[in-house]
């Protein structure tokens, strides 16, 4: 855990090429002026065409505004514009010198979690933000909980209105006090405070005039020097199958392999592999990238591995090293967020999803829902509804390869989907979260097993 006072460490030109992604999102309570930072921190960066600043100048006049907007810039629903809020998700794409950006920029709302999840879900890094004047609030605590459930692992804490404020040196550090303390005990491993002015621009891009006793890098400077990606090649390797290849061509009889995305980790030629959840093993004869064998891959290439025995391998199922395989399991306790309109109940019948695998399942037991507004536990609600963050059991039909969520963010995710539609119902994360474990997980009657659901 970590309060920036000083400039960071610059980085090598080899670790920060133009080909350096980052994701992040943002998000910050009502007013807090999240909008305006990202438009500022766009426009600043010169990243903003001619025409895009043209209509947002045009749109500002005609509201009676001396100056631009900024927040027009991602506000791009007629009702958040009119309204003057974030309400859906905005992507914005943009690059410097140093590293490209997807930068998500999420609602705030309790009503709208599940649009903060939604974008904070691939994120590497979440700007919360905070106003000055009002400290750390409610909103504020709630999007530090989503960004530890969510297992985020950078946070950027923006003092946001400094110039309110007078940029006075002890409000600032009050609050990233505060609020370090309050992401500690949520377990979010690395918190940078940066005091700012959105309006203004101070420490957005340019370092501020205004505040000589901050000597800690800009928010663009953050971004472009917080370590980007994670390490893949010493994670669990993971590969699941989307799709087989079997061209039975005059050039090619006897071609079969596994195509799909690695998740995690790295894969060898000449490895020893298990294929999950059938449990034969076999060795990599060949790993074809872009029309080319190599001997070794990695996440997140798109690759097709070639084995050396002709097992029964099909789409869903899941490759890894023969002595790092993960553990079979039918009974998954996981947070979920719900997504949907409609609650999610003890006993409904869904399609579990995970990777590429779909699998039948019953939602055995909703041991307990969390309370947003002051992160306690709310034993046995019964079901959930739209926006609600809880914990959920649910049965399998099929065995599944699911690593925990700590472990993994891409094999230890799983979505819950409605199986008369097809509608997401829950995005969910695989074992311990922040929030307590129930120890009082309760059989689901008999009867509801039954109908066709064979398990």
């Amino acid at each position: 855990m970590t309060i920036a006072t000083e400039p960071a460490e610059p980085l090598s030109v080899g670790q920060l090429s133009a080909t350096t992604l980052l994701r992040f999102a943002t998000a910050g309570s009502v007013d807090d002026g999240k909008s305006t930072l990202v438009g500022r921190l766009l426009h600043d960066s010169k990243s903003i065409l001619t025409d895009q600043l043209e209509a947002v100048e045009h749109a500002s006049r005609n509201r009676g505004q001396d100056t631009p907007d900024l927040a027009l810039l991602t506000d791009g629903l007629r009702a958040e514009r009119e309204q003057g809020i974030t309400i859906d998700v905005a992507y914005r794409y943009f690059a410097t010198a140093r590293r490209r950006f997807i930068l998500a920029d999420t609602p705030g709302h309790v009503q709208y979690t599940r649009n903060m999840v939604t974008g904070a879900s691939t994120a590497e890094l979440t700007v919360i933000l905070v106003d000055a004047r009002n400290g750390v609030v409610e909103q504020t605590r709630r999007h530090a909980a989503i960004a530890a459930l969510l297992r985020v692992p950078h946070v950027v804490l923006a003092v946001n209105k400094m110039d309110l404020v007078a940029y006075a040196e002890p409000v600032f550090a009050a609050i990233a006090e505060e609020f370090t303390a309050y992401a500690a005990s949520l377990g979010i491993p690395e918190i940078t405070a940066i005091p700012i002015s959105a309006l203004a621009g101070d420490n957005v891009v340019e370092p501020s005039a205004h505040m000589d006793w901050y000597g800690g890098a800009t928010v663009l400077e953050h971004l472009e020097t917080v370590p980007a990606g994670h390490d893949m090649t010493a994670c669990h390797a993971r590969f699941p199958v989307q799709y087989v290849i079997r061209p039975q061509t005059a050039e090619h009889p006897d071609y079969r392999g596994y195509a799909g995305q690695i998740a995690a980790g790295a894969f060898r030629v000449g490895e020893r592999v298990t294929v999950l959840p059938s449990g034969r093993t076999s060795t990599i004869a060949g790993i074809d990238l872009l029309g080319e064998s190599v001997d070794i891959a990695w996440s997140p290439q798109s690759v097709t591995i070639r084995l050396a025995d002709d097992i029964d391998v099909s789409r869903g199922d899941l490759i890894a090293p023969g002595d790092d395989a993960p553990a079979l399991v039918q009974d998954v306790e996981a947070t979920v967020c719900h997504v949907a309109d409609e609650p999610l109940a003890v006993g409904h019948r869904v399609l579990l999803k995970h990777t590429t695998r779909t699998v039948k399942a019953i939602v055995r037991d909703i041991p307990s829902r969390l309370a947003l507004d002051d992160l306690s536990q709310h034993p046995d609600p019964g079901q959930l509804v739209a926006n609600d963050i809880g914990r959920v059991v649910v049965r399998t039909a099929e065995p599944l390869a699911l690593d925990a969520y700590a472990d993994s963010r891409r094999t230890g995710s799983f979505l819950l989907i409605d199986p008369a539609d097809g509608t997401t119902l829950s995005a969910a994360m695989a074992g311990e979260a922040f929030a307590a474990t129930a120890e009082h997980v309760h059989e689901t009657p008999q009867h509801q097993d039954e109908e066709s659901w064979d398990f």
